[in-house]
């Protein structure tokens, strides 16, 4: 979500759903994007492809890759060949190694309208 709206300058997730905000409380991520979407196409954005990378030690996500895939495909409005899931370790260096945390990077390409306005 994040690389979705810094790549269409909407600000970030934290700003939009804080954590602070009961509302947002166990919230699922996956309506959390349905959400980001809505704002993207209302202006005028849409998605080209992602690029998504889950750093961790365990659980290994070799067996679910292709259902994270075509899951945010659907999410995306996108075919599932422009969507890349990958996870890779930290060889047990840092919170990810130690098995404390789980983090993610993400890249997009988006496609803009020129007619359509600007903002949130």
């Amino acid at each position: 979500m994040d690389a979705l709206l810094g790549a269409a300058g909407l600000g970030d997730i934290g700003e939009l759903f804080p954590d602070t905000d009961p509302a947002f409380q166990d919230a699922s991520s996956m309506k959390l994007l349905d959400k980001v979407m809505a704002w993207l196409t209302r202006n005028g954005w849409s998605v080209e492809n992602a690029d998504v990378t889950v750093i961790c030690e365990r659980p290994r996500l070799a067996g679910y890759r292709l259902e994270m895939r075509e899951n945010l495909a659907v999410a995306l409005g996108v075919a599932s060949d422009a969507v890349s899931v990958k996870a890779t370790t930290t060889e047990g260096m840092g919170f990810e190694g130690r098995g404390e945390g789980i983090a993610a990077s993400a890249v997009c390409l988006l496609a803009r309208d020129d007619k359509a306005p600007a903002g949130l």
